[in-house]
């Protein structure tokens, strides 16, 4: 059941109603409102789309959709501002989504995809064009503020100290 609306999306609940046992999560929330989201998207498409027909390329579609509400200004190359961290006056360059933003979309998506019967191999939340995509956004986003992106690096756990064996003494 891909993002039809339910009774218990309802914003009003009768008297004699009881809340549920359990409360999602901010992230279940967040997940379920973007799932919605994607699926009018999809309806929306012309011709519209079904999710078994959604590909890596509708995702990226979706993604550059999604850009005309970003609240992150994104100086272009053009820009007397670009590559400055923090600009010392406005500037017409668009506002984008944050890299950031996108990256947590599209794990959220690839979860519900999933949850909502998608087969993994066949997520196009994961296709490889929408990986390239994000690290694109994530650089470029980078050098137009100026800071270059690093990867941060995994903190091994260490193994605890081994304990030399000693010689019996006797």
């Amino acid at each position: 059941m891909m993002g039809s609306p339910s009774a218990s999306s309802s914003s009003s609940i009768s008297a004699g109603a009881v809340s549920s046992p359990t409360t999602l999560s901010r992230y279940e929330n967040q997940k379920r409102r973007d799932w919605n989201t994607f699926g009018q998207y999809l309806r929306n498409h012309r011709p519209p789309l079904s999710l078994c027909r959604c590909s890596g390329a509708h995702v990226l579609e979706f993604l550059r959709y999604l850009d005309q509400f970003g609240k992150t200004k994104v100086h272009t190359q053009l820009c007397p501002f670009y590559g400055h961290p923090n600009p010392p006056a406005p500037c017409p360059c668009p506002l984008r989504q944050a890299w950031g933003s996108l990256d947590a979309l599209i794990g959220r998506l690839r979860a519900a995809y999933e949850e909502n019967g998608g087969k993994p191999e066949a997520n196009p939340f994961g296709a490889r064009a929408v990986r390239l995509y994000l690290r694109e956004v994530r650089d470029s986003q980078a050098k137009a503020r100026g800071i270059s992106y690093e990867k941060k690096k995994r903190k091994r756990p260490t193994p605890p100290p081994q304990q030399a064996a000693l010689p019996p003494t006797g």
